[in-house]
């Protein structure tokens, strides 16, 4: 506050100088009290005898009248009026030109050159470091984090209890360093959360600062990097001179690929101000004077592209993986994130973390947000399994397009298309089970068939990629048998090139290909803006990447060829699959079950409003309307 009011005063004073120099050059010889009389109420005055003395400078000409007021007047050139004051016998004085412009010459003369001296002394001292002020480039923009930011503690976090177990024994060690030392241990100086987007990185570090009881400093990696030159190692010294200060202390440093990229990488050059950045970062974590009593946490999705000598230990002695949470840790984190929210009874959380596999704590902190959202809607009281299901359909399937309104030819063949996915998904081996199947528009699709797995899945065998590649390949198919090669649509675009790069990734990285062999191709797929050199080395010959090409292909088709073995066996299936998909536009998995053994799918009330746990339901009808040109039906699926 004080600094503020500083630089208010800096600026009045500034303003009042510059007044006062506008007032000099607009009427620089006037005195005070002097009235401005025109030349020929001055001539006037003399032959009536009013006028008692005058001061002439050059042309300009001031005096008093015999009753004591002064007056200002200009006297034009060639004018002769000192005979008629002498006559007059006014007193008169009279004083050299030169001498009133002496001094307002060498101000005019010399202001722009005070002006940018000041200008520059001014910029200088605010870059070698001006605390708060405006425009203090070389000061870090780190934030000591307080009660007043939301006191965050390890009880807040769920889901990751190894990351938590490591940190927790850092906020130890700075409670109780002997316990470590005494023993000979050194605290790692530096601890690197690793992960992808989502899972609670920055959560962690938040409720280290909760926990720590120590001054936090918390920075981003873009605010070190600036457009002038030297700025970011600046701040990278004045950060650590502030964790000195307060030390025992930690740093905070989120997204740190944005300046610890590989050094010489992207198109930059050698001496970019990143690099310059990264490397006064280095000097300071493990330089030649030792940072007792600073530990620097840091946290990115991307560690393949930092700089090898960032992660060195004595610098960032620990990495802490964090990753999605298993079934046992979403439960614990729909636990904290539903606290404030009122839950109807048949709420199961178990029941929800076993249908959420793959999603990140964000992803579930956003469901259940979603599902009040969705309960406010509604004017309901409490959130029921209805919401969660609801919200989870909308977080994995995207939003409902109800504004979207399909041709009766279009819903006929998005059925069938979905249908074909559906079918194959029921009866190839090792697959997961179909969650749900709907032609209502969600995203950028117009329909989907959802498969979730019953577990968390580490890894995938060969038969379910096979199995995989053969689903997709279900829609393409299911339109040949029923509309013919000459009606068969774009839909299946995403579908093809999703078969695509999982059949590639089966024979260049992952070996399952006899002809190409079990040897991992692909090094030179590196993006180079993601911290990789421009430079390129391709490893591969041209009758490999020959025998690749071909074996992609074999494996596409033999997908193909299963999805036509299977649909035509059971096409009976697939003609009631797209009826029911036709009539009730949602089926659920055990709809879908159920309609494979005969049983057709009953609804008390096809008004009713859809998904129900463990069912689907009838929405309105959709009247007809031209698709939206570019919108092919794209179906998105989850990538291998």
């Amino acid at each position: 506050m004080n600094q503020n009011l500083r630089n208010f005063a800096l600026w009045i004073v500034i303003l009042v100088l510059l007044v006062a120099l506008f007032n000099l050059f607009q009427n620089p010889s006037s005195q005070p009290g002097a009235g401005d009389v025109s030349y020929s109420q001055f001539r006037t005055d003399v032959l009536n005898g009013r006028v008692k003395s005058v001061n002439i400078t050059g042309q300009d000409i001031t005096g008093a009248f015999e009753d004591g007021s002064r007056f200002h007047t200009y006297a034009p050139n060639g004018s002769d009026y000192v005979s008629m004051l002498e006559e007059k016998n006014v007193q008169i004085r009279a004083h050299s030109d030169s001498e009133k412009m002496s001094f307002l010459s060498v101000l005019v003369s010399w202001f722009p050159m005070f002006l940018l001296i000041g200008v520059w002394i001014f910029f200088m001292r605010q870059m070698q470091g001006a605390g708060g002020r405006a425009m203090g480039f070389g000061k870090s923009k780190a934030k000591l984090l307080t009660e007043a930011h939301g006191r965050v503690t390890f009880e807040d976090v769920a889901g990751v209890d190894e990351a938590k177990e490591d940190l927790e024994e850092i906020v130890e060690f700075l409670r109780d360093p002997q316990k470590f030392q005494r023993l000979g241990g050194r605290i790692p100086r530096g601890v690197l959360l690793v992960g992808p987007p989502g899972t609670g990185k920055t959560l962690l570090a938040r409720a280290i600062a909760g926990e720590a009881n120590v001054p936090f400093f918390t920075i981003s990696g873009s605010d070190f990097v600036e457009m002038f030159v030297g700025v970011g190692a600046s701040r990278v010294r004045d950060m650590f001179e502030q964790a000195k200060k307060n030390a025992p202390c930690i740093i905070f440093i989120d997204e740190i690929d944005a300046v610890g990229r590989h050094r010489g990488a992207g198109l930059g050059g050698g001496n970019d101000e990143r690099e310059q950045t990264l490397n006064q970062l280095l000097v300071e974590m493990d330089g030649f004077e030792a940072n007792e009593g600073i530990i620097l946490i840091a946290a990115t999705n991307r560690p393949d592209v930092l700089d090898p000598a960032l992660l060195r230990p004595g610098r960032f002695d620990r990495q802490i993986v964090v990753p999605n949470p298993d079934v046992i840790g979403r439960e614990k984190i729909l636990k904290v994130h539903v606290r404030k929210v009122p839950l109807a009874p048949g709420v199961n959380l178990k029941t929800i973390a076993r249908g959420t596999p793959g999603f990140s704590g964000a992803d579930l902190m956003n469901l259940v947000n979603e599902a009040a959202l969705l309960a406010a809607r509604r004017s309901k009281r409490m959130v029921t399994a209805r919401e969660f299901e609801d919200a989870k359909d909308k977080v994995m399937m995207g939003a409902e397009r109800r504004t979207l309104v399909m041709t009766e030819d279009e819903k006929r063949l998005t059925a069938y298309h979905e249908g074909g996915h559906a079918v194959i998904a029921m009866h190839v081996p090792s697959t997961d089970p179909v969650h749900k199947a709907t032609i209502i528009p969600r995203g950028r699709a117009l329909g989907m068939v959802m498969q979730l797995p019953e577990r968390d899945q580490l890894s995938m065998s060969y038969e379910q990629m096979t199995s995989r590649l053969a689903i997709l390949m279900g829609g393409r198919v299911a339109e040949e048998l029923i509309f013919g090669n000459n009606r068969v649509t774009s839909g299946a675009a995403s579908d093809i090139e999703q078969a695509t790069k999982l059949a590639r990734a089966m024979v260049t990285r992952w070996g399952f290909s006899e002809a190409v062999g079990r040897v991992a191709y692909g090094e030179n797929q590196e993006e180079v803006f993601l911290g990789h050199s421009v430079q390129r080395t391709q490893n591969i010959s041209e009758e490999t990447a020959q025998k690749i090409d071909s074996e992609v292909r074999r494996l596409v088709d033999e997908g193909y060829t299963e999805a036509t073995r299977l649909l035509t066996e059971h096409r009976s299936e697939l003609e009631s699959l797209a009826q029911a998909l036709l009539e009730f536009e949602t089926l659920s998995g055990d709809e879908i079950r159920g309609l494979m053994d005969g049983k057709r799918p009953v609804r008390e009330d096809p008004s009713e409003d859809k998904s129900n746990i463990g069912r689907g339901s009838a929405v309105p009808s959709i009247g007809p309307k031209t698709r939206p040109e570019g919108d092919n039906g794209l179906e998105p699926q989850p990538s291998a």
